[in-house]
């Protein structure tokens, strides 16, 4: 899969989604660092060194690209509580994983959801404003058509 052409992208007004690398031109790969670009950035991939800025608040939440147990499922729930609250009070929030793709669009979406798009509409706007890899990982496809709460209370029976 390629890596995404910019660092972050806005998604809806104020919501953006992105990553730790991105192809900053052909065959050049740049890490992408926050500074003090938004006033909320949420990490489920964390690296040293990408920011953002001391002041700046910052939710990390470490998930694989993969199976997800219902603390982890609990916790993507909570972050995309917590951007749709910075979102309602005009704050800019970046939601960050590896590229951009997986782990961030699974909170983007449920954010989305949380605002009143069905999960098909999330994850199709989601493809065109960030990238058509975006939301590859099927089994985040299916946690969201699910709903996340559906998919946590299922993965927290098979513990």
């Amino acid at each position: 899969m390629p890596a995404p052409q910019s660092p972050w992208s806005e998604v809806v007004p104020g919501l953006w989604m992105g990553g730790h690398e991105y192809a900053a031109s052909v065959g050049r790969l740049e890490f992408a660092v926050v500074r003090d670009e938004f006033d909320l950035v949420q990490t489920l991939l964390r690296l040293p060194g990408h920011g953002p800025d001391p002041g700046v608040a910052h939710h990390v939440w470490p998930i694989p690209d993969g199976p997800l147990d219902g603390t982890e499922l609990a916790g993507v729930i909570r972050l995309a509580e917590a951007a749709c609250e910075a979102l309602d009070e005009g704050r800019r929030v970046l939601v960050r994983c590896y590229h951009g793709y997986n782990r961030s669009g699974l909170v983007v979406a449920h954010a989305l959801m949380r605002q009143g798009r069905s999960a098909d509409a999330a994850i199709r706007l989601i493809r065109d404003r960030r990238s058509p890899w975006a939301l590859h990982n099927d089994l985040f496809v299916d946690y969201l058509r699910a709903g996340l709460a559906t998919a946590r209370l299922l993965e927290e029976l098979t513990e």
